[in-house]
């Protein structure tokens, strides 16, 4: 995909600051990004929109949104509707659903990674050998 044609990314309209402690479920719309901890799920309103976890935060619950960029830690299940990018530090526990993936070397995850549009193509048949 070349550089010119992407979409600019949503714009950070809120945040979780560090020491910052969320109990619940959070919606937001465009970007967020947490610096702090939310024991809940993290969901955005709308398809385009940015979810930045940095290296300090904690997310306990599931994450969806369009592109989701992960420093720090998720505990839950994870949706990227366009782009997942796992960072070196990432460190995600639970399944992980995506539409393009980028993880660096550091990253960790303890779950299955599929892709949104996964084909169930038949197993591989391998073709019979005419020797006889």
């Amino acid at each position: 995909m070349p550089w010119f044609g992407k979409k600019k990314p949503a714009p950070i309209r809120s945040l979780v600051c560090e020491g910052t402690v969320v109990q619940g479920n959070l919606r937001f719309v465009e970007g967020l990004r947490i610096d702090g901890e939310v024991q809940g799920d993290v969901t955005c309103d709308g398809e385009r929109s940015l979810l930045v976890i940095s290296e300090k935060a904690r997310v306990c619950g599931k994450v969806k949104a369009g592109h989701v960029i992960i420093s720090g830690e998720v505990r839950g299940p994870i949706t990227a509707l366009e782009l997942l990018e796992l960072q070196p530090g990432a460190r995600v526990t639970g399944d992980v659903r995506y539409e393009l993936l980028e993880m660096h070397q550091g990253a960790m995850v303890e779950g299955e990674l599929r892709p949104l549009k996964s084909t169930d193509k038949p197993a591989l048949k391998l073709a019979a050998s005419n020797d006889a």
